[in-house]
């Protein structure tokens, strides 16, 4: 009776050997450049597992990615298990990268004051008609990490969930964020439901260490700060 041949496709591997799943769960800087070859190929040959095959491969260039992103399609292709689809996979992820060491770091935009809060989005929801709530993300220097939607149609019609927003805040690795929603009827006046989820989201926070700096009421040409008004 003739054996099955042994399948080295990644799903296959035991836990700890499915670098996918050690991405996931331990971080992509722990992974080796064979691991993450392995990823882009997902499987190997039937001699061979995908992270054995990459380590050949990188071996091939002296384990050196520079020299495996100038490989062409056809020398990829002359190892065993690697086909025109996953040396086209290789190929792009290797531009990629050549392509991300040549642009600058992306400037963040730093909150000084409410002022620049004010600045920062004013041109997203100032003169919308309907009212958007949004969450602006910072770092430890106060800086910008991400601005993100939370709930469009008011707070009082939309649920603001309070957990995502933290989720969110741990995922990013922000340290502070700030509230920002718009009023398009133009009255800078906070409602008893702007205020209870200030508050709400504040307390919240500081059993997270992050920090509710601010909520702005947005408005075409003016704004309203919590901050600067004492009242957060």
């Amino acid at each position: 009776m003739q054996e099955k041949p042994t399948s080295f496709s990644i799903k296959h591997w035991s836990q700890d050997d499915q670098p996918r799943e050690k991405l996931r769960d331990k971080g992509k800087a722990t992974l080796s450049d064979a691991e993450l070859v392995a990823i882009l190929i997902g499987s190997g040959n039937k001699e061979e597992s995908a992270v054995e095959l990459s380590k050949r491969i990188l071996a091939s260039v002296g384990n050196n990615l520079n020299e495996l992103g100038k490989l062409s399609l056809k020398q990829l292709m002359d190892f065993k298990g690697i086909g025109e689809a996953k040396a086209i996979t290789i190929a792009a992820a290797m531009e990629l990268g050549r392509r991300r060491r040549g642009e600058e770091a992306l400037e963040r935009k730093k909150i000084t004051s409410s002022i620049s809060v004010f600045e920062l989005m004013q041109p997203v929801i100032g003169e919308l008609p309907h009212e958007e709530f949004w969450i602006v993300y910072l770092n430890n220097s106060n800086k910008v990490i991400q601005k993100q939607q939370l709930s469009k149609g008011g707070i009082t019609g939309t649920l603001v969930d309070v957990r995502l927003v933290m989720k969110n805040a741990l995922e990013l690795g922000a340290t502070g964020l700030i509230l920002a929603h718009n009023h398009p009827s133009g009255t800078l006046k906070p409602s008893e439901a702007d205020k209870q989820l200030t508050q709400k989201m504040k307390r919240a926070g500081e059993s997270l260490d992050i920090k509710v700096l601010d909520h702005l009421i947005v408005t075409e040409k003016a704004y309203f700060s919590f901050a600067d008004e004492n009242i957060l």
